[in-house]
């Protein structure tokens, strides 16, 4: 029973922290309440706990910690828009224009009230605001 209230305790604490030894810990927690089901005396209950413990801690948290730590992750949607240069096709100032963005003709607006582009010149995508990119 005491091994059940471990896996319950080491689950949430590893839920509430994003911590992955926890988890570890809490399957090493089952293993050893599989084994007093079993029968197994209090030692082997803790020879089982710490060999399964160690043992996912060995061979498995190295590939969770590379999962977790794998570099940037490709952006899509608006995300892959934010700083491409763009083309502009019509003047664009803080009330809008067009521009040509990613093969696509986009409205746009400058995100400096003061700053006027003219047709050709290049701007660069700061964010996307709906429907409306948003240039500098």
């Amino acid at each position: 029973m005491w091994w059940l209230i471990a896996l319950g305790g080491l689950g949430i604490i590893g839920v509430i922290t994003s911590v992955v030894e926890f988890g570890m810990f809490a399957i090493g927690a089952l293993a050893a309440s599989i084994a007093a089901a079993l029968g197994l005396g209090l030692i082997g209950q803790c020879v089982v706990f710490s060999v399964v413990s160690i043992a996912l801690l060995v061979f498995v948290r190295p590939i969770a910690i590379r999962q977790l730590q794998s570099g940037p992750r490709t952006r899509t949607g608006i995300d892959a828009l934010r700083g491409r240069t763009a083309v502009v096709l019509e003047r664009v100032d803080e009330n809008g224009g067009r521009i040509k963005l990613a093969g696509e003709v986009w409205s746009a607006r400058s995100m400096d009230t003061t700053r006027v582009f003219e047709p050709g010149e290049k701007v660069d995508v700061a964010e996307i605001d709906g429907a409306t990119a948003v240039v500098i």
